[in-house]
């Protein structure tokens, strides 16, 4: 285990949703017990969008990844991972089911969250960043409109700036807020970019809070880029569409790779063409925020006990989450004067 910093009281907020969040919390809890990991709230694939169709439950799926990295239960963090694999239930995780099924018992997700929470024995709380049964929606340049997470994950719109709503229009979970208010740092983590992230961002007051907010804010770039989307774009474009989509600037930092992948790994994935992301040297030294780069590749396959698969798919090019975290606690110690760079 790590060393604690800050007698474990530094408060840390951390915003996105599924393998990026996973990743990150699961060491982040290492550093201390004040974490709040902050959902979104509008996934409606696989499991989870059964549910939501059939049951018309708030999504489990990414709120049930994080309360699985905050757990301090090797065996629960299994059962909640768990997913049948025959019969009606067959392709359902069991921590999807028990979420769902707690919000039908308590008439509140808010408050199965909490339940679940105290099962699992979490360090910190996971808070869904809107209660509101939403769904993302997205216009293109052409006016084409697409609705649904898992829809416009499958679009290609590479070299535009689509708009992204929530339908219908979402307020922000009270308690969401408040993490960020409250916060010493906090983090956009890595992930899909118009999937996980955009979904979070534009619910209305986050992008207030965030700018308003005392706290240092930072966001770890993603490694490779998605095809069809975010093709061709550099750590800037990442930051830039960060902030766009949570409609002002706020960014302090942004974290960023410099570990080259191996020549095999860079081959199997520009063959599913998706590139690994690089600086902008010519926007080097004049944007707003400080740009950090560390070596943050994770030179290890996925070995989690009980792995979601969800979580360990994406296993070649990945966070190191141990070196992820130290960067950010480095940054927030090493804080004055960053700004402007």
């Amino acid at each position: 285990m790590n060393e604690p910093f800050y007698g474990n009281n530094l408060k840390i907020a951390v915003i996105g949703g599924g393998t990026g969040s996973f990743t990150l919390l699961s060491n982040l809890k290492e550093h201390t017990h004040l974490i709040a990991a902050l959902v979104n709230m509008a996934d409606d694939g696989g499991s989870t969008g059964v549910l939501r169709d059939e049951l018309g439950a708030l999504p489990p799926g990414d709120v049930r990844q994080c309360l699985v990295a905050l757990s301090n239960s090797a065996e629960l963090r299994d059962l909640f991972n768990y997913r049948f694999e025959d019969g009606t239930l067959k392709g359902h995780a069991f921590g999807n089911l028990f979420l769902t099924a707690l919000e039908k018992v308590t008439g509140d997700f808010a408050k199965g969250v909490e339940v679940a929470s105290g099962v699992l024995n979490i360090t910190g709380t996971v808070e869904p960043i809107t209660l509101t049964n939403v769904t993302l929606a997205m216009k293109d340049k052409d006016g084409k409109e697409v609705h649904g997470e898992f829809k416009i994950g499958h679009e290609s719109f590479s070299g535009q700036r689509p708009d992204f709503w929530l339908e219908p229009k979402a307020t922000a979970n009270p308690k969401a807020v408040a993490a960020i208010e409250r916060a010493d740092i906090v983090v956009v983590a890595p992930g899909n970019l118009y999937g996980s992230l955009a979904p979070a961002l534009i619910v209305p007051g986050i992008g207030e809070a965030l700018a308003k907010t005392s706290a240092f804010k930072l966001y770890v770039c993603n490694l490779v880029t998605k095809p069809g989307q975010t093709d061709g774009f550099t750590v800037h474009d990442f930051a830039d569409e960060i902030e766009r989509l949570a409609g002002r600037p706020f960014l302090d930092a942004v974290l960023y790779n410099t570990e080259t992948p191996s020549k095999e790994l860079l081959q199997k994935y520009a063959a599913d063409k998706e590139l690994a992301v690089e600086l902008d040297e010519k926007r080097v030294g004049i944007t707003r925020y400080k740009l950090v780069g560390a070596n943050l590749l994770s030179s290890t396959i996925w070995q989690g006990r009980g792995a979601d698969p969800i979580a360990s798919s994406r296993t070649l090019i990945r966070h190191d989450s141990t070196a992820v975290a130290k960067a950010i606690i480095d940054l927030y110690e090493h804080r004055e004067g960053i700004g402007e760079s």
